[in-house]
Protein backbone atom coordinates (compact mmCIF):
# COMPACT_ATOMS: atom_id res chain seq x y z
CA UNK A 1 0.00 0.00 0.00
CA UNK A 2 1.37 3.18 -1.14
CA UNK A 3 2.15 5.84 1.79
CA UNK A 4 2.08 9.67 1.14
CA UNK A 5 3.96 12.67 2.90
CA UNK A 6 1.32 15.00 4.50
CA UNK A 7 1.96 18.55 3.31
CA UNK A 8 4.40 20.84 6.04
CA UNK A 9 5.45 16.92 7.46
CA UNK A 10 8.91 16.85 9.25
CA UNK A 11 10.86 13.92 10.39
CA UNK A 12 10.63 13.89 14.14
CA UNK A 13 13.65 15.21 16.29
CA UNK A 14 15.61 12.58 17.74
CA UNK A 15 14.85 12.19 21.62
CA UNK A 16 16.87 11.73 24.34
CA UNK A 17 16.41 10.12 27.97
CA UNK A 18 16.47 12.69 30.75
CA UNK A 19 16.68 11.59 33.81
CA UNK A 20 14.44 13.83 37.02
CA UNK A 21 14.16 12.49 40.18
CA UNK A 22 12.01 9.44 39.78
CA UNK A 23 10.96 9.33 36.25
CA UNK A 24 12.72 9.91 32.64
CA UNK A 25 11.19 12.18 30.35
CA UNK A 26 12.10 12.05 26.41
CA UNK A 27 13.71 15.84 25.07
CA UNK A 28 14.07 16.53 21.94
CA UNK A 29 17.80 17.50 20.81
CA UNK A 30 18.06 20.12 18.02
CA UNK A 31 21.62 18.84 16.13
CA UNK A 32 21.95 23.09 15.98
CA UNK A 33 22.19 23.69 19.68
CA UNK A 34 24.51 20.97 20.06
CA UNK A 35 26.90 22.32 17.39
CA UNK A 36 26.32 25.58 19.28
CA UNK A 37 27.25 23.87 22.52
CA UNK A 38 30.39 22.57 21.06
CA UNK A 39 31.70 25.83 20.08
CA UNK A 40 31.40 27.25 23.59
CA UNK A 41 32.45 24.27 25.28
CA UNK A 42 35.75 24.90 22.81
CA UNK A 43 36.02 28.55 23.44
CA UNK A 44 35.67 27.96 27.48
CA UNK A 45 38.50 25.66 27.21
CA UNK A 46 40.75 27.72 24.86
CA UNK A 47 40.15 30.80 27.66
CA UNK A 48 40.70 28.21 30.64
CA UNK A 49 44.11 27.58 29.03
CA UNK A 50 45.12 31.52 28.64
CA UNK A 51 44.11 31.80 31.56
CA UNK A 52 46.64 29.09 32.95
CA UNK A 53 48.94 30.49 30.90
CA UNK A 54 48.39 33.88 32.44
CA UNK A 55 49.23 32.21 36.48
CA UNK A 56 51.66 30.60 35.09
CA UNK A 57 53.53 33.50 33.55
CA UNK A 58 52.07 36.64 35.56
CA UNK A 59 55.84 37.69 37.44
CA UNK A 60 57.24 37.48 33.60
CA UNK A 61 54.58 39.62 32.44
CA UNK A 62 54.62 41.95 34.83
CA UNK A 63 58.09 41.95 34.58
CA UNK A 64 58.21 43.50 30.74
CA UNK A 65 55.09 45.43 31.07
CA UNK A 66 57.52 47.22 34.39
CA UNK A 67 59.84 47.74 31.66
CA UNK A 68 58.38 48.79 29.20
CA UNK A 69 57.04 51.56 31.28
CA UNK A 70 60.86 51.77 32.93
CA UNK A 71 62.10 52.53 29.40
CA UNK A 72 59.42 55.25 28.65
CA UNK A 73 59.89 57.34 31.96
CA UNK A 74 63.55 57.11 31.40
CA UNK A 75 63.54 58.45 28.04
CA UNK A 76 60.96 60.88 29.38
CA UNK A 77 63.17 62.28 32.24
CA UNK A 78 66.23 61.94 29.48
CA UNK A 79 64.77 64.52 27.41
CA UNK A 80 63.43 67.00 29.44
CA UNK A 81 66.27 67.09 32.02
CA UNK A 82 69.81 65.80 30.40
CA UNK A 83 68.97 66.37 26.15
CA UNK A 84 67.40 69.93 26.13
CA UNK A 85 68.85 71.69 28.75
CA UNK A 86 72.40 70.43 26.68
CA UNK A 87 70.62 71.48 23.69
CA UNK A 88 70.07 74.81 25.17
CA UNK A 89 73.61 74.89 26.34
CA UNK A 90 74.89 74.28 23.03
CA UNK A 91 72.95 77.00 21.33
CA UNK A 92 74.13 79.54 23.62
CA UNK A 93 77.85 78.40 23.20
CA UNK A 94 77.83 78.72 19.26
CA UNK A 95 76.11 82.29 19.05
CA UNK A 96 79.43 83.81 19.23
CA UNK A 97 81.24 81.15 16.57
CA UNK A 98 78.23 81.62 14.35
CA UNK A 99 79.03 85.76 14.58
CA UNK A 100 82.75 84.60 14.10
CA UNK A 101 81.48 82.63 10.50
CA UNK A 102 78.83 85.19 8.85
CA UNK A 103 81.62 88.23 9.35
CA UNK A 104 84.41 85.81 7.58
CA UNK A 105 81.47 85.11 5.05
CA UNK A 106 81.74 89.01 4.51
CA UNK A 107 85.65 88.78 3.65
CA UNK A 108 86.23 91.16 6.89
CA UNK A 109 89.91 89.50 8.11
CA UNK A 110 88.20 86.25 6.66
CA UNK A 111 91.22 83.60 7.79
CA UNK A 112 91.69 84.92 11.45
CA UNK A 113 87.95 84.93 11.90
CA UNK A 114 87.21 81.79 10.24
CA UNK A 115 89.80 80.28 12.99
CA UNK A 116 88.15 82.43 15.49
CA UNK A 117 84.95 80.58 15.19
CA UNK A 118 86.59 77.13 15.00
CA UNK A 119 88.45 76.99 18.15
CA UNK A 120 86.44 79.74 20.20
CA UNK A 121 86.60 83.21 21.40
CA UNK A 122 85.26 85.67 24.06
CA UNK A 123 84.84 82.69 26.41
CA UNK A 124 82.92 80.51 24.14
CA UNK A 125 83.78 77.73 22.03
CA UNK A 126 84.42 77.23 18.98
CA UNK A 127 82.76 74.94 16.62
CA UNK A 128 85.41 71.97 17.07
CA UNK A 129 84.38 71.94 20.91
CA UNK A 130 80.67 72.04 20.00
CA UNK A 131 80.51 69.42 17.84
CA UNK A 132 82.43 67.19 20.04
CA UNK A 133 80.99 68.04 23.67
CA UNK A 134 77.50 68.11 22.32
CA UNK A 135 77.33 65.40 19.89
CA UNK A 136 73.72 64.27 19.78
CA UNK A 137 72.40 67.56 20.16
CA UNK A 138 71.48 69.63 17.02
CA UNK A 139 73.33 72.30 17.68
CA UNK A 140 76.58 69.61 17.70
CA UNK A 141 75.29 68.44 14.14
CA UNK A 142 74.47 72.01 12.78
CA UNK A 143 78.52 72.51 14.34
CA UNK A 144 79.87 69.86 11.92
CA UNK A 145 78.58 71.58 9.02
CA UNK A 146 79.92 75.09 10.01
CA UNK A 147 83.28 73.56 11.12
CA UNK A 148 83.52 72.02 7.61
CA UNK A 149 82.52 74.70 5.67
CA UNK A 150 85.25 76.77 7.85
CA UNK A 151 88.00 74.76 6.88
CA UNK A 152 86.95 74.25 3.40
CA UNK A 153 87.26 78.15 3.15
CA UNK A 154 90.77 78.35 4.94
CA UNK A 155 92.42 75.47 2.71
CA UNK A 156 92.01 72.46 5.26
CA UNK A 157 90.43 69.89 2.54
CA UNK A 158 90.72 66.83 4.96
CA UNK A 159 89.23 68.54 7.77
CA UNK A 160 86.80 69.72 5.84
CA UNK A 161 85.65 66.78 4.73
CA UNK A 162 86.08 65.01 8.16
CA UNK A 163 83.49 67.20 9.60
CA UNK A 164 81.26 67.70 6.58
CA UNK A 165 80.69 63.97 6.80
CA UNK A 166 79.51 63.72 10.18
CA UNK A 167 77.19 66.22 9.70
CA UNK A 168 73.29 65.28 8.56
CA UNK A 169 70.12 67.46 8.05
CA UNK A 170 66.26 66.66 7.04
CA UNK A 171 66.51 70.13 4.93
CA UNK A 172 67.47 68.93 1.81
CA UNK A 173 68.87 72.05 0.85
CA UNK A 174 71.72 71.85 3.50
CA UNK A 175 72.12 68.38 3.17
CA UNK A 176 72.60 68.98 -0.44
CA UNK A 177 74.82 71.82 0.35
CA UNK A 178 76.98 69.66 2.24
CA UNK A 179 77.30 67.18 -0.33
CA UNK A 180 78.21 69.99 -2.91
CA UNK A 181 80.98 70.89 -0.38
CA UNK A 182 82.55 67.68 0.24
CA UNK A 183 83.39 67.44 -3.74
CA UNK A 184 84.75 70.85 -3.89
CA UNK A 185 87.11 69.42 -1.17
CA UNK A 186 87.67 66.70 -3.00
CA UNK A 187 88.32 68.93 -6.42
CA UNK A 188 90.38 70.81 -4.55
CA UNK A 189 92.63 67.60 -3.38
CA UNK A 190 92.85 66.84 -6.76
CA UNK A 191 90.79 63.95 -6.81
CA UNK A 192 87.82 64.45 -9.69
CA UNK A 193 86.38 61.11 -9.20
CA UNK A 194 85.66 61.77 -5.87
CA UNK A 195 84.57 64.99 -6.31
CA UNK A 196 82.12 64.15 -9.04
CA UNK A 197 80.77 61.13 -6.92
CA UNK A 198 79.81 64.30 -4.60
CA UNK A 199 78.82 66.89 -7.17
CA UNK A 200 76.03 64.15 -8.48
CA UNK A 201 74.55 63.02 -4.37
CA UNK A 202 74.13 66.82 -4.03
CA UNK A 203 72.53 67.34 -7.65
CA UNK A 204 70.27 64.56 -6.81
CA UNK A 205 68.96 65.63 -3.12
CA UNK A 206 66.74 67.40 -3.55
CA UNK A 207 65.28 68.93 -7.05
CA UNK A 208 65.10 72.93 -6.86
CA UNK A 209 66.06 75.27 -9.14
CA UNK A 210 69.22 76.26 -6.90
CA UNK A 211 71.41 73.27 -5.65
CA UNK A 212 70.52 71.40 -8.22
CA UNK A 213 71.88 73.43 -11.50
CA UNK A 214 74.55 74.40 -9.57
CA UNK A 215 76.35 71.04 -8.94
CA UNK A 216 75.33 69.95 -12.33
CA UNK A 217 77.12 72.32 -13.79
CA UNK A 218 80.28 71.16 -11.68
CA UNK A 219 79.68 67.40 -12.68
CA UNK A 220 79.48 68.43 -15.82
CA UNK A 221 82.54 70.27 -15.61
CA UNK A 222 84.44 67.74 -13.55
CA UNK A 223 83.27 64.98 -15.68
CA UNK A 224 84.72 67.51 -18.66
CA UNK A 225 88.15 67.86 -17.33
CA UNK A 226 88.11 63.89 -16.96
CA UNK A 227 87.94 63.25 -20.70
CA UNK A 228 84.00 61.79 -19.63
CA UNK A 229 82.42 64.05 -22.49
CA UNK A 230 79.25 62.02 -22.69
CA UNK A 231 78.07 62.23 -18.99
CA UNK A 232 79.31 66.44 -19.24
CA UNK A 233 77.16 67.08 -22.10
CA UNK A 234 74.16 64.66 -20.18
CA UNK A 235 74.79 67.20 -17.18
CA UNK A 236 74.79 70.13 -19.17
CA UNK A 237 72.18 69.34 -21.38
CA UNK A 238 69.83 68.47 -18.21
CA UNK A 239 70.29 72.14 -17.16
CA UNK A 240 69.74 73.43 -20.52
CA UNK A 241 66.23 71.47 -20.84
CA UNK A 242 65.42 72.01 -16.95
CA UNK A 243 67.19 75.07 -15.68
CA UNK A 244 67.10 77.26 -18.38
CA UNK A 245 66.33 79.98 -16.34
CA UNK A 246 68.80 80.09 -13.53
CA UNK A 247 72.34 81.64 -13.57
CA UNK A 248 74.18 78.20 -14.57
CA UNK A 249 72.33 78.38 -17.79
CA UNK A 250 73.63 81.62 -19.21
CA UNK A 251 76.76 79.75 -20.99
CA UNK A 252 75.33 76.14 -20.99
CA UNK A 253 75.24 75.97 -24.71
CA UNK A 254 79.38 76.63 -25.06
CA UNK A 255 79.46 74.04 -22.76
CA UNK A 256 77.57 71.98 -24.72
CA UNK A 257 79.58 72.95 -27.57
CA UNK A 258 82.74 71.57 -25.56
CA UNK A 259 81.45 68.12 -24.25
CA UNK A 260 79.39 67.11 -27.91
Amino acid sequence: MATYNKRGYKTPKEKEEKFDGDFIENVNVDEKDSATAGVFNSLDETASKTENWVAKNQKYIFGVVAAVALVTVGYVLYQKFIVEPKQDEAANEMFIAQQNFQKATDGTKSDSLYNLALKGSEGKFGFVDIADKYSGTDAGNLANYYAGMAYLNTGKYTEAITYLEKFSSKDMVLSALAKGAIGDAYSQKNQPKEALEYYIKAAEANKNDFTTPRFLLKAGQTALTTGNKTDALKYFTEIKEKYEATPEAANIDALIGLAQ
